[in-house]
């Protein structure tokens, strides 16, 4: 016995479809591409008589939303569904598996260019960005510098050099400075007396600021970091990362107009790279609004009395920038 198909309600049905017609092209107009209907019978007849213009053949879609193989169309006086802002669709017309409307912009690609205001990075992280906010006032500089000294005092983040240590050595000198330099780490002298570079390199480098025109309370000085290491030793890569912290909050603070990095590791942690002295002097590099330059730390110049020659180099690049020489 062949099975009763189900009709469409109502007493007259082609008012019926009159009026399903005119609800198609509302629903068309607010954005809802499809019609359910009661079976795959009239599905093709509501396809054929609203098909839009200019698409001939129908669309499939996902059986589990119980949705037309075609999609209804508009008379041609009716805009077309994607035209319409996706969120014009009325929630209750939308089953569950409906695709939402492609975006009328696609996004950037992975690996594109940049966005507008961020500058591609090289050596370092922050190269060639503002520092964050406005600059403190002198007196607001020292406050929050001897805030961070005395977090540094009370640090044990590294286990070893927490133990070992005499005094931690934050750092000191002009809290308005234009220049700073950048040492490594504490040696014997400055784990007694808690104070940056006074041993025999000290003494150098107080010449060499000299030689610059500056004493050493014009400038600011500080290392990456503020524990000495047993024997002298070159400290370990989660040691710095255990200090970045506070030197990074001590730039932001002091803002200086060039860091100066003294030896292999004070330039590879500040600009973050595995470049070594020889590549990256010569130049400058930038951390935020900070011009870097690197040369030779001084211990390294009284091992090799040679290389001072090309430490003054690099000091006079720096002179002539600031307009000093």
């Amino acid at each position: 016995m062949e099975q009763e198909k189900p009709t469409i309600d109502g007493p007259d049905p082609a008012a019926t479809l009159a009026q399903a017609a005119g609800l198609a092209e509302h629903l068309q107009r607010i954005g809802v591409q499809w019609l359910p209907t009661p079976d795959a019978e009239s599905t093709q007849a509501l396809a054929t008589q609203f098909r839009v213009a200019g698409q001939d053949t129908p669309q499939p879609q996902p059986e589990a939303a119980s949705r037309p193989t075609s999609a209804p169309a508009t008379p041609v006086t009716a805009q077309p569904a994607a035209a319409q802002p996706a969120a014009a669709q009325p929630a209750a017309a939308q089953p569950a598996a409906a695709q939402p409307a492609a975006p009328a912009t696609a996004p950037s690609p992975p690996g594109g260019s940049p966005a507008p205001g961020f500058a591609l990075q090289s050596d370092s992280a922050a190269a060639n960005e503002p520092y964050a906010g406005p600059p403190l006032a002198a007196d607001a500089r020292a406050a929050q510098l001897a805030a961070f000294a005395e977090t540094v005092a009370a640090c044990t983040r590294c286990e070893i050099l927490s133990k070992c240590r005499t005094k931690t050595v934050f750092g000191e000198g002009n809290v308005t400075p234009r220049i700073v330099f950048f040492g490594e780490g504490p040696g014997r002298e400055e784990d007694l007396s808690g104070r940056p570079f006074v041993g025999k390199a000290g003494q150098l480098l107080t010449k060499m600021i000299g030689a610059c025109k500056f004493a050493r309370e014009d400038v600011y000085i500080m290392n990456t970091v503020k524990c000495r290491p047993p024997n002298n030793r070159n400290p370990e890569p989660t040691e710095i990362e255990n200090c970045r912290e506070y030197f990074q909050a001590q730039f932001q603070i002091l803002r200086p107009e060039y860091i100066v990095c003294l030896g292999l590791v004070s330039a590879q942690a500040l600009l973050q790279t595995k470049l070594s002295v020889g590549r990256l002097r010569g130049k400058f590099h930038s951390y935020f609004d900070s011009k870097v330059l690197v040369t030779y730390h001084p211990s390294y110049l009284l091992r090799n009395p040679a290389a001072k020659k090309a430490a003054w180099e690099d000091l006079q690049l720096m002179l002539r920038d600031a307009g000093l020489m």
